[in-house]
């Protein structure tokens, strides 16, 4: 059973994909919890407080996704293929859940909350690029920390173009996903 904040998270996702951000109030999110107004308040001093708790639970879902299908054993290259493959489906999938995100969060004071968020998101893909270093499949010059946070944002930002903004045929996003692919291998691999 989920405890009572995830609840009040998961409902508001709920109203704000319904009604948008600026028309849901917090009666409406409490009305779908299934809570009083009161003990909203416990958990969230206002609606848009709940967009780092909306955020967290996609980093997880993000986490979740890539350890079933990344494998320890694949190459990088391999890896580098799933952990695009993921994002993008991730992206298509959860898409009104991301605008929501980017939209709440740069509408309040919770924007600065974001690296913190990534946080796990950073060192599970710095993992892979550390682990990438220590087989001599990547450069030994790259901090790993660093270019996950990089490598992230690269993918992050073509699958949002790809579905937040344009949602282009088929044929485009996976070339898209080539040329991701492409340019994040030949930056990870050449000196």
């Amino acid at each position: 059973m989920e405890d009572k904040k995830t609840s009040i998270t998961l409902s508001a996702i709920k109203a704000f994909k319904e009604k948008g951000i600026e028309h849901t109030t917090i009666s409406d999110i409490v009305k779908y919890a299934g809570i009083a107004q009161g003990t909203f308040y416990l958990y969230f001093p206002s609606k848009l407080s709940v967009m780092p708790e909306i955020a967290i639970i996609m980093v997880e879902k993000i986490l979740e996704e890539l350890k079933n299908h990344v494998n320890i054993s694949d190459t990088f290259d391999i890896k580098l293929k799933k952990i695009i493959e993921v994002i993008f489906n991730l992206t298509e999938e959860y898409k009104d859940i991301y605008a929501l995100i980017y939209s709440g969060l740069a509408s309040s004071e919770y924007l600065v909350h974001w690296e913190n968020i990534y946080e796990k998101y950073y060192e599970a893909i710095g993992g892979i690029l550390s682990n990438a270093q220590d087989k001599v499949e990547i450069r030994s010059t790259i901090n790993p920390k660093r270019y996950a946070a990089i490598l992230i944002g690269l993918i992050e930002a073509s699958a949002e173009k790809s579905f937040l903004y344009n949602e282009q045929d088929e044929k485009i996003i996976e070339l898209k996903k080539s040329e991701v692919f492409d340019f994040a291998f030949r930056s990870l691999t050449q000196s």
